[in-house]
């Protein structure tokens, strides 16, 4: 696969890095995969004829390039739109992750629209669903504690996997049951954790005590491996997949839908809006009103499996 996608001005080690994050974080088919190398290899020839390096790609470079993929498209309007939609995606990720690898200073995809095809609402679990993966974890493993830890916290908590990889040890206040987030943008917020989460980091901090050698550099990061270094996003990937397969978990699930779930959940017991705008980290309260779509989704299923008039005779 590494052979489809060759650009002169992409380095190398950015495209094998990219595609990892494609199959093993974001957790794609391959098809999938290839279809956003094929749609970045348009992107790329399209910078190459303009002479635009990608890392320094504007907003306007990249609507550019949407209205050349509009002009050289022959499909019909309906197929045209889902494909522009695709491609854009694409682009949003691709650009996500240089950002996430610090390789951009900012996104220029953030304000890039896509064609309306549709709304496709985040995959969510059940409270019974999470108690299920939670109890595959076996504790008497040494690395079990911790990854129930983990759990623990991106459901109580709705972080992002690379907000959990990164949390820090002196910033979590096991009195005022608070942490300190440092989400996107290296910005900062503080959080409430659950007495449940707190109680199954306490039971780590004993494992992390016993670990024979915490290497330097890595002393204040909460969750390590058993070498003493701080994880990295794909080994949560990782333990999250086994343990869902372990529970029969059939959706397809990654750390991400743990924050789904704490934010549809916190929507669906009343919590206002605003309250979980500020504890995901989101700066516009657009991003967060997805999940007003997945409460009126939940609402309407329950009136069909409980409304005397919908259940049958």
């Amino acid at each position: 696969m590494t052979a489809f996608l060759s650009c002169s001005t992409m380095a190398e080690s950015i495209f094998n890095r990219y595609q990892t994050y494609l199959l093993l974080e974001k957790s794609l088919s391959k098809n999938t995969v290839l279809a956003y190398l094929r749609d970045l290899k348009k992107l790329f020839d399209f910078f190459e004829s303009q002479q635009i390096d990608y890392r320094k790609a504007t907003y306007n470079d990249l609507t550019s390039f949407v209205e050349h993929l509009n002009n050289e498209s022959t499909e019909k309007p309906a197929l045209k739109a889902r494909s522009q939609a695709r491609t854009i995606s694409g682009i949003r990720c691709f650009y996500g992750f240089l950002f996430l690898e610090e390789e951009i200073e900012s996104d220029p995809t953030e304000l890039l629209e896509t064609p309306k095809i549709g709304l496709k609402l985040p995959q969510v679990l059940s409270l019974n669903e999470i108690d299920k993966i939670i109890g595959a974890i076996d504790l008497s493993h040494p690395q079990g504690q911790r990854n129930k830890a983990i759990i623990e916290t991106l459901y109580s908590c709705g972080l992002r996997v690379s907000e959990a990889v990164n949390l820090q040890l002196s910033n979590v206040y096991v009195d005022e049951e608070f942490i300190k987030v440092t989400g996107k943008g290296s910005k900062q917020r503080l959080v409430p954790i659950s007495k449940s989460a707190m109680k199954e980091i306490r039971h780590w901090l004993i494992d992390r005590n016993s670990l024979a050698k915490i290497q330097k550099g890595h002393e204040d990061f909460l969750f390590l491996n058993r070498n003493g270094r701080k994880l990295t996003r794909a080994m949560i990937f990782h333990f999250i997949k086994e343990y869902a397969k372990i529970a029969e978990i059939t959706k397809e699930i990654s750390p991400h839908t743990f924050r789904h779930s704490f934010a549809t959940h916190l929507l669906e017991g009343g919590a206002n809006l605003r309250a979980i705008q500020e504890m995901l980290g989101h700066e516009s309260i657009l991003t967060t009103e997805i999940y007003t779509h997945i409460d009126v989704q939940y609402l309407r299923q329950t009136i069909i499996e409980f409304h005397p008039r919908n259940k049958k005779l």
